[in-house]
């Protein structure tokens, strides 16, 4: 069976993540209200998103591209300082791949990128925004795109929730126990 992943799921996803559906209006990669000041991310960011989405997301989830774009820069129309944490993360991911690869992640296979990620124990990690370069990395990249993806009806329908909690019938669905 095949899982794809629309629009509808990343606002979905934003909206179980509590950011405001205005930011997800704008095209991909454009924000309205971005000072000179703001942080944003270089599309080298969003690839590594991507790359590190399709090493995290089951191999039959269609669909990640998109879904990811929409749902990072709505993630970070309206918080700077989420997309600077993002950014960091990133940056550490590319120079751990270039210090053991050669290579920054998105240039490894999806089995490198699979090990490099497991290599830097990322999927051990406590996630914490402010704490070390790998616990950044599980909280800013890991964590996001698995909350992206699960709070999704997709990606609800991956874990047998047809409607996840915050989505119309989410919360009866997710009251019933596997047998109802």
């Amino acid at each position: 069976m095949s899982y794809e992943l629309t629009r509808r799921d990343a606002i979905a996803a934003l909206s179980a993540a509590g950011v405001a559906l205005a930011g997800c209006v704008a095209a991909p990669g454009t924000d309205e209200r971005a000072t000179d000041t703001d942080r944003q991310l270089t599309d080298h960011d969003r690839e590594t998103m991507v790359a590190t989405a399709d090493v995290l997301y089951p191999t039959d989830v269609s669909g990640i591209e998109g879904f990811v774009e929409r749902y990072v820069d709505g993630r970070i129309a309206e918080r700077p300082e989420h997309a600077e944490g993002i950014a960091d993360a990133l940056a550490y991911l590319d120079e751990y791949c270039q210090a053991w690869f050669e290579r920054d992640f998105t240039a490894l296979s999806r089995k490198e990128r699979d090990n490099a990620l497991r290599e830097m124990r990322a999927n051990e990690a406590t996630p914490d925004p402010d704490g070390s370069d790998i616990e950044q990395v599980r909280y800013y990249v890991i964590n996001d795109l698995l909350l992206a993806l699960y709070a999704s009806p997709t990606g609800g329908q991956l874990v047998g929730i047809e409607n996840p909690p915050g989505h119309p019938g989410g919360l009866d669905s997710y009251q019933r126990g596997p047998q109802s």
